[in-house]
């Protein structure tokens, strides 16, 4: 991972604030959806942690987030919801290895990111073992999703703090994601 000045601390912070409300917004939508026994219990639990990381960096920037109120639509099928949640859980695993280089004393953010990432690794592979539909499923969901992946890296990027590191970064947050998703199954090369 690309190591960053203290003065991207204000951007990367910024960049949570944003990534955090609308996970929060993305684990309360995927509550409404038919999901396998145990995940919404982790979602409930999720959606307390996302809650109290909003919270903290609202603290931290001395602002309230400004984002969207209106719960995102998410895929119903649980292979496709499986995938999702995991892909902006991974790239939220990215963003946190990033701020706590330059913010240590949120390394809690980092352990929990690490957490989320695991659970949907977990149901993404055991989607995967058994084959048939919901595997070819959760490849297809990953594909589509990759390939929106770099306008969304992107948008994260943008502040003029973090310009003089802006395309390292990207190739970073890419290749970390490309080789967790072929490491879980979910291609074999890089898509």
């Amino acid at each position: 991972m690309i190591r960053l000045p203290y003065t991207c601390e204000r951007a990367l912070l910024e960049q949570f604030l944003k990534a955090e409300s609308m996970a929060l917004l993305l684990v309360r939508s995927a509550q409404a959806q038919d999901v396998p026994a145990g995940v919404l219990r982790f979602l409930r639990r999720h959606e307390e942690e996302e809650d109290r990381h909003l919270q903290q960096f609202e603290q931290l920037l001395g602002t309230a987030s400004q984002g969207k109120t209106a719960l995102p639509r998410v895929p119903s099928q649980w292979c496709v919801l499986a995938v999702h949640l995991y892909g902006y859980e991974a790239l939220g695993l990215q963003f946190a290895r990033l701020l706590v280089v330059v913010r240590p004393d949120l390394f809690s953010i980092l352990n929990d990111e690490e957490v989320h990432v695991g659970f949907f690794e977990n149901k993404v592979r055991n989607l995967l073992l058994h084959e048939g539909s919901s595997a070819e499923g959760a490849r297809q969901a990953a594909r589509a999703w990759r390939r929106r992946l770099p306008s969304t890296v992107d948008r994260y990027l943008r502040d003029e703090n973090l310009e003089p590191f802006r395309t390292d970064l990207r190739r970073s947050i890419l290749d970390a994601i490309d080789e967790r998703f072929a490491a879980t199954g979910l291609w074999s090369v890089v898509s």
